[in-house]
């Protein structure tokens, strides 16, 4: 059996096993187990590649070795807080890496036909606005460069200009590729200042859209990278994140319902300064003591925990489940409704309550939720702000105007932890804090609940 076919049968195996680790992430139930299968696959496809091309199988033992440590060192280092931060550093990387490996085909080889001279554009394209968009998108969750959307006269028609000047030179390009070594120079560089250009207008609010949005990007231009070094498992591993993530795009805009082009091109977040200054909801909010939330809750048949990116800034999310633990045992239903954007990065909260050990039989969907609302007693909305809005479904005047949200304000009494009455990440003032229904819980999430948890505990 030549190595040609057995390379081959690796590559179908790698195949498989990324379709069906990607299956298995649609389940919180099997994500765990999805994400090896995946790994298992991605480790074949590697070695079986660089054992192919001859390199010694000390140095791909080093290769993966530090690739691990790497690995290692950021999961156990990294808070949950940063979590979305280092999803966008690993979709610049692999943006990167795209436009490197394109690079150097090209240099190495410049007598191209038409055909791969028009990959290597894309992979080049692609790869380089998905490293430089990342690390804006970096800058703005890790707060370095403000989250804000940046929006300025012209910016449209910049862009605009940005993509012909591209698509001139990809023209170019494709018709003498041994010529046009200045022109791919060129290319690259209009990629990095389109990837800049195209997320700074993207408001911190529509973040978990972008890291989605640059995940699919990175994965299409992995894709093409694949057909300029003819690697059939790139390309199938490619298209596979290029697909997921456009899906998953999908499912995140309809979840806010917004149209993609207004996710990109909308400025969302660059005019609500002044209405969460002086012009957003106003009324008198009802503070409360963590003894009188403990009577609400001690009292109550049925409480759901709404949890938002405060969740993930107290990591409180083990205080929560022990929380639950300790109304279930107080025969209290419990549940945990989860928004599909809630958090900064898709899967933000899944992951989160994840990791706390929280049975996946007690996580709801927004549209599982919603309709019983009006039958549970206690909503503890956990640092969640824009996804429980009720602006959303009454105010046309308010920027999210039309997003389905978790309908907190409809059950009987709704809980809300957080630090101040400060706007969310979209800097939007929410209306349910001045809900007759609706007291305020000040505080540190995980100090609150905490202290909630001692409540409890101290009446046994």
């Amino acid at each position: 059996m030549s190595m040609a076919i057995i390379i081959n049968f690796a590559y179908v195996i790698s195949a498989v096993l990324f379709i069906f680790g990607l299956k298995m992430l649609s389940s919180p139930a099997t994500a765990r187990k999805g994400n090896l299968v995946s790994s298992a696959g991605m480790l074949l496809a590697i070695v079986v590649t660089l054992l192919y091309a001859g390199l010694d199988y000390k140095w791909i033992v080093l290769g993966v070795a530090i690739g691990t440590a790497v690995g290692l060192f950021a999961a156990y280092r990294i808070q949950m807080t940063s979590m979305p931060e280092m999803v966008a550093l690993f979709n610049g990387f692999g943006g990167i890496a795209s436009l490197l490996l394109a690079w150097a085909e090209y240099h190495q080889n410049p007598e191209l036909s038409a055909f791969i001279a028009v990959v290597t554009f894309l992979s080049a394209f692609i790869g380089g606005m998905t490293f430089s968009g990342s690390m804006v998108a970096f800058g703005k969750l890790s707060e370095i460069i403000p989250g804000k959307a940046v929006v300025f006269g012209g910016q449209h028609i910049i862009n605009a200009t940005l993509l012909l000047a591209a698509a001139a030179g990809a023209v170019m390009l494709a018709m003498d590729p041994a010529g046009s070594y200045t022109v791919f120079i060129g290319i690259v560089v209009i990629a990095l200042i389109f990837g800049v250009m195209s997320v700074i207008p993207i408001g911190g609010a529509d973040m978990p859209v972008v890291i989605s949005l640059l995940n699919s990007y990175s994965g299409i231009a992995a894709c093409a990278a694949g057909f300029v070094i003819h690697n059939n498992i790139l390309i199938v591993a490619g298209a596979l994140v290029g697909a997921s993530g456009i899906i998953l795009t999908k499912i995140m805009c309809k979840a806010m319902n917004r149209s993609l082009a207004n996710v990109l091109f909308s400025g969302f977040g660059a005019t609500t300064t002044k209405a969460a200054a002086g012009s957003g909801p106003q009324g008198e909010a009802k503070p409360a003591t963590a003894e009188d939330v403990y009577y609400i809750l001690e009292a109550a048949d049925s409480v759901a925990f709404v949890p938002g990116y405060g969740l993930a800034v107290a990591q409180a999310q083990h205080v929560v489940r022990e929380l639950g633990d300790l109304l279930e045992a107080n025969d209290t239903e419990v549940m945990y409704a989860v928004h599909p954007v809630a958090g900064r990065m898709p899967g933000h909260m899944n992951v989160l309550l994840a990791e706390a050990n929280v049975s996946y039989d007690q996580l709801v969907e927004m549209d599982d939720v919603n309709p019983k609302m009006d039958t549970i007693d206690v909503c503890v909305v956990i640092g969640a702000n824009d996804v429980v809005n009720p602006a959303a479904l009454d105010d046309e005047s308010s920027p999210i105007y039309g997003m389905p949200i978790i309908e907190t304000h409809r059950a009987k009494t709704v809980i809300v932890l957080k630090r101040s009455m400060n706007p969310g990440f979209a800097g939007i003032q929410n209306a349910l804090f001045f809900y007759p229904n609706t007291r305020m819980y000040f505080g540190d999430a995980k100090a609150s609940i905490q202290a909630l948890v001692a409540e409890f505990k101290g009446a046994e």
